[in-house]
């Protein structure tokens, strides 16, 4: 589950810009169990055992040595629930309730690894504080955030220009940018597609709609972050630095702009029925002398343009510095090292916030269908992290599931089916932040089963350090998990590579046998749900465009619903992007890919894109 780090900025791509950038960062040796070979054994399933694998893990900026064999294979049998392992220790009493058995909370506004002026370098995790006895507050010794290294390409317009990643999620308050469809399905006994809303148009060829100029950043500012980006029928909308703009989907003509008090630091791709989405971001422009922390949580109404309203949160000394943030059920639920928060998303009215006796806090929220609350109590080195469905208007624990003492952080990838993502004991060694999922039963708290997912063979990835949600490559729906395989040698004389994406049962963890393979020389990632459908983005070699395909959730077979131009000025822009790392809209026949960083950075004098789009004719 390697993620290999973002391109240098401005650098062409390696090889001739051949499939995905040929510079990967080596993978770790592969541990003892899974089996040799250059191509996947489908009909195996994941291997138990906690902590797999065995082999110490490398530090996250590490460079491991590449295995000299294919090392290309799958868990070899299927995990079993340990006894008793996924029941609550005792009955959820009400939310935010405090828990005097662990450690305490750390103080308003204490947020580990916070960018300081414009973008600093990614931190490591530093070495865990033990909490000190008494009754203060202690500081929450996670000071770690691992984060993409900047994203900067100049973009050569010839035949067309721009940028990958994403996923989409639906439920039945909240989409994401897509509009339909995403990580989160609606459960079923997964053996037939249900169709979707995405249907093939009669010609796939796609061609550039629009591209929208990076702005300006001085040397001295370097970066910064322009996470979000929201699809409506009205409107395409990005976030840009210290605002976010609407463009028309179509012809990419500016419709409004929301300027902000300070940069975007954080936001959620869902967006309400009513077309809402929400934002974190700073309350002024960052100096040298005064960096600001996130502690702005605004509400975007994206068909009219406008702030809905902005909210911060605290002891009144000093403002939470939020996290990350998201929407269930009417509700924005900001999480953060010093408790979550959550209002009411129409009226902006306070649900609940921290609590000055709280000895646990949320440090997360994953939204959609269901509100879950990924809630830490104890000390570095002896956490204990409870998965939590709460609902979203009294926080009230509808049903809780603690994990197994001293796992550190947890992702959610899907709230309804709940399905979460931990790397137990450090042992991913790949820096995805998965060694393992876990489908759990959010009606009763009980696991479910839980799925081994060796690095080397699965390629995805959750951020789970801080923001809970952000997961890459990764799509729930038919009650499976859907997941790309790592690459691996295709099976032409071109020695070039490819994946498949592949589905994994999350009744039994097992694998279901069923398999979408990229094509010669393309990678395939999983983008979100349609329906009972899959839509994936396709990654081309150097002389193809890339595609984005719609996997039938019971049959596999896939269908093209746009391929990029094939020209080499968009094949070199394109096979130098990762989907890791970049935001990838997909909807009614057109593609919207954008940057998450804007950068200073620059070897040429070519114009650089914060976002393009692409579209097809019908």
């Amino acid at each position: 589950m390697t993620q290999p780090p973002p391109p240098p900025p401005h650098q062409p791509p390696q090889g001739g810009g051949f499939g995905p950038p040929q510079d990967q960062p080596p993978q770790p040796a592969p541990p003892a169990g899974p089996p040799q070979g250059g191509t996947p054994d489908l009909g195996k399933t994941p291997q138990p055992g906690y902590g797999y694998p065995q082999t110490p893990p490398a530090a996250p900026t590490a460079q491991p040595t590449p295995p000299s064999g294919p090392g290309y294979g799958y868990p070899q049998t299927p995990p079993q629930p340990q006894p008793g392992y996924g029941y609550p220790g005792q009955q959820p009493g009400p939310y935010g309730a405090p828990t005097p058995a662990y450690g305490q909370q750390p103080p308003y506004g204490q947020q580990p690894g916070q960018p300081g002026y414009g973008y600093q370098a990614p931190t490591m995790p530093m070495s865990p504080q033990p909490g000190g006895p008494g009754g203060g507050r202690k500081i929450n010794p996670q000071l770690a955030i691992i984060v993409s290294a900047v994203v900067v390409i100049a973009l050569i317009v010839g035949g067309g220009v721009w940028y990958a990643n994403s996923s989409g999620k639906k439920d039945d308050k909240t989409t994401t940018a897509g509009g339909d469809g995403g990580t989160e399905g609606k459960g079923g006994s997964g053996g037939t597609s249900s169709g979707g809303k995405e249907k093939a148009p009669s010609d796939p060829s796609a061609k550039v709609l629009f591209q929208v100029p990076q702005p300006p950043v001085t040397e001295e500012q370097s970066s910064f972050p322009t996470t979000g980006s929201w699809l409506t029928d009205k409107v395409y909308a990005k976030s840009g630095i210290g605002e976010v703009v609407g463009y028309d989907p179509a012809k990419g003509s500016k419709l409004w702009t929301i300027d902000l008090a300070g940069p975007v630091c954080e936001a959620t791709q869902r967006v309400t029925d009513d077309h809402k989405t929400v934002i974190i971001h700073k309350p002024a422009m960052p100096t040298k002398t005064s960096p600001q922390s996130c502690t702005q949580v605004t509400v975007i109404d994206l068909d009219a343009g406008k702030q809905v309203w902005t909210k911060t949160s605290g002891d009144g000394s000093r403002p939470i510095s939020f996290n990350n943030v998201t929407i269930s059920g009417g509700t924005v639920a900001a999480g953060s090292t010093s408790g979550g928060v959550a209002w009411d998303i129409a009226s902006g009215e306070v649900l609940w916030s921290p609590k000055a006796t709280d000895t646990c806090y949320d440090t997360g929220y994953g939204g959609g269908e269901k509100l879950v609350a990924v809630r830490k109590c104890g000390t570095y080195g002896a956490r204990q992290l409870n998965i939590q469905t709460i609902d979203p208007k009294s926080g009230k624990v509808l049903s809780e599931y603690k994990m197994a003492q001293g796992i550190e952080y947890a992702g959610v990838v899907s709230t309804n089916p709940l399905v979460v993502v931990a790397d137990v004991a450090d042992s991913a060694g790949d820096g995805s932040g998965i060694s393992d999922f876990f489908s759990i039963d959010n009606k009763t708290g009980k696991l479910r089963t839980r799925i081994s997912a060796p690095g080397d063979d699965y390629a995805a990835s959750c951020e789970t350090i801080t923001e809970v949600e952000d997961c890459h490559g990764l799509a729930v729906g038919n009650d499976k998990l859907y997941i790309p395989t790592e690459e691996h040698e295709g099976g032409g004389k071109s020695y070039s590579r490819t994946n498949e994406v592949v589905a994994l049962d999350l009744a039994t963890g097992k694998q279901t046998g069923q398999r979408a393979d990229a094509g010669e020389g393309y990678t395939i990632t999983p983008l979100r749900m349609d329906g009972g459908n899959v839509i994936a983005y396709k990654r081309p070699p150097y002389d193809k465009g890339g595609q984005i395909v719609s996997i039938d959730g019971g049959t596999f077979k896939q269908t093209t619903l746009l391929e990029n131009p094939a020209t080499e000025a968009v094949s070199d822009v394109e096979t130098s992007m990762s989907p890791e790392y970049s935001e990838l809209i997909y909807a009614q026949g057109r593609l919207y890919m954008s940057e998450v960083y804007a950068s200073s950075l620059t070897s040429s004098t070519d114009e650089e894109y914060l976002a393009v789009a692409f579209g097809t004719s019908g």
